[in-house]
Order: C-alpha cells, then sequence, then structure tokens
C-alpha cells in the first residue's frame, strides 16, 4: 500500500505517520505534503498512491480544492478538527474521516475497514465520490446531502442511491434501507445521523424508528387520538403510526 499524508503541522504529521508505520509496517509512505499547491503539483506528475491521508485545513486553502484542479483516484481518508467539514466528506462517502487528535484505535478502525473493501472486491471500490460536486457544494454554502450508500455483499460491496430507497427502519440498534421492489439492505448509520444526511423535502422522520420517502406514501389514515396511519409502496409489515403531536407537521410536509 502506497501512501501520501497532506497536513500542515508537522507535528501532527510525524503523531499519524507513527501511528501507521506502527499499525501496517510493511504499507510505503511515499510522501508528505503541506499546502494545497505542494499537493496538485505532486499529484499531476506521480502515479496516483493507493491511499491518501488529508487534512482539510492547509495553509492556503481547504484541502477540497485539491480535487477541482487534479482528478484523484486514491482513496481517501480525511483528518480534521472540525466536525462540519468531516461530516461533509462523511456524506460523499470518503472511506472515513478521523477528527484530532487522532486516535490510534480509530486509525486502525479506519484501515481494517479500507482494507476490507479491497479484499472483498479485489478492486477500488467502483464509485469514486464526486469531490468536485462536493467544493462547489460548500463554496455555494448549498446543504450537502446523501445521494448514495456503499453495501456491503456476501462477495462484493455495491452502491445503492437514495432515490431508489422508500423507507427506512430501526430495529434492535440496527438501521435498514427498503427499496422500492421489497429489497432490504443494512446501513452502517444510527436513525438519527441518517435523519441529518437526508433531505427533508423527500424524506421524513415519522415515529423512533422510522423514515419515509415522499414517494412511498400511498396514503395515510386517520386513527384514533388525533393519530395518523400510513399505508406504504411496498406495504410495511406494520402500521406505521404517527403521532398526534406530528400529524400537523406530517401534513405539512406532504402538502409542500
Amino acid at each position: 500500500m502506497k501512501v501520501i499524508i497532506v497536513e500542515d503541522e508537522i507535528h501532527n504529521y510525524r503523531l499519524l505517520r507513527g501511528m501507521v508505520e506502527k499499525l501496517r509496517p510493511e504499507w510505503q509512505i511515499v510522501d508528505w505534503f503541506e499546502s494545497v499547491k505542494s499537493t496538485v503539483a505532486w499529484l499531476k506528475n506521480n502515479p496516483a498512491p493507493d491511499l491518501i491521508f488529508m487534512d482539510i485545513q492547509l495553509t492556503d486553502g481547504i484541502s477540497f480544492s485539491i480535487f477541482d484542479q487534479v482528478n484523484v483516484t486514491s482513496m481517501v481518508i480525511f483528518t480534521t478538527a472540525y466536525d462540519e467539514y468531516a461530516l461533509r466528506a462523511f456524506q460523499v462517502n470518503s472511506i472515513d474521516y478521523l477528527l484530532k487528535p487522532i486516535k490510534e484505535e480509530k486509525l486502525r478502525l479506519s484501515i481494517e475497514k479500507l482494507e476490507h473493501m479491497v479484499l472483498v472486491s479485489k478492486e477500488k471500490p467502483e464509485s469514486t465520490p464526486d469531490y468536485k460536486e462536493l467544493l462547489q457544494a460548500i463554496t455555494s454554502g448549498e446543504k450537502k446531502y446523501r445521494k448514495r450508500f456503499l453495501i456491503s455483499g456476501a462477495t462484493s460491496y455495491f452502491k445503492l442511491d437514495v432515490e431508489d430507497v422508500a423507507w427506512f427502519y430501526t430495529e434492535n440498534r440496527v438501521t435498514t434501507a427498503v427499496t422500492y421492489q421489497g429489497k432490504e439492505h443494512v446501513i452502517d448509520l444510527t436513525i438519527e445521523k441518517l435523519e441529518e444526511q437526508l433531505d427533508p423535502d423527500l424524506f421524513f422522520r415519522t415515529n423512533r424508528s422510522s423514515i419515509v420517502h415522499i414517494n412511498a406514501i400511498r396514503k395515510f389514515e386517520n386513527h384514533f387520538g388525533g393519530k395518523l396511519i400510513l399505508r406504504l409502496i411496498p406495504p410495511f409489515d406494520e402500521p406505521i403510526t404517527i403521532s398526534r403531536l406530528k400529524a400537523t407537521e406530517f401534513k405539512e410536509w406532504v402538502g409542500k
């Protein structure tokens, strides 16, 4: 595994490099860069590394601008002290992100996640995140919502587009996406985190355990106590109930 590190603070670079060398001594750390400019110059003139550890805040700007200047095909693990940027990175399906100060255990988990993906698929993930789109969203101030999920199958990984999901539900702390064809896929997010990453014009948190897409609602009916019962496409095993307190909000959402 050939690796480069993009980090503008030498102390953080040394700490990260030391942890990587301890956890994966067989990996080759090819180089280290402190700025957007130097990183772009190197990527334009050298074969792409397998992995880039990339700080988001650099001396000459936000590292997302790198992807506006050069086509990055490497897998990326972002490092940052800022949750807002980390979340944006996560929403476009980067391999992972590490919040500073970086903990060795979290780094180990990120590395193992990456290695598992490579082992199962025998190649890099088939869908490279659209970093240019991400940069445009950040500079325009546009809210970035999740568009896809990376799903682990029995022998490979595949992409699940958000637009193909009718609803999500959680049971025993496991979150599952259900498609319009009735297929179910486990999502590695809590229902609370998932709600933050979905477009609220399209998805509604109906109760503690479910989120539905507007196009999955066939009809809804009045229920006792001012509650509502949803009828979905495809049908759900049990009726989805909306409380009296959320009923008005739900009706306004449907009628937007």
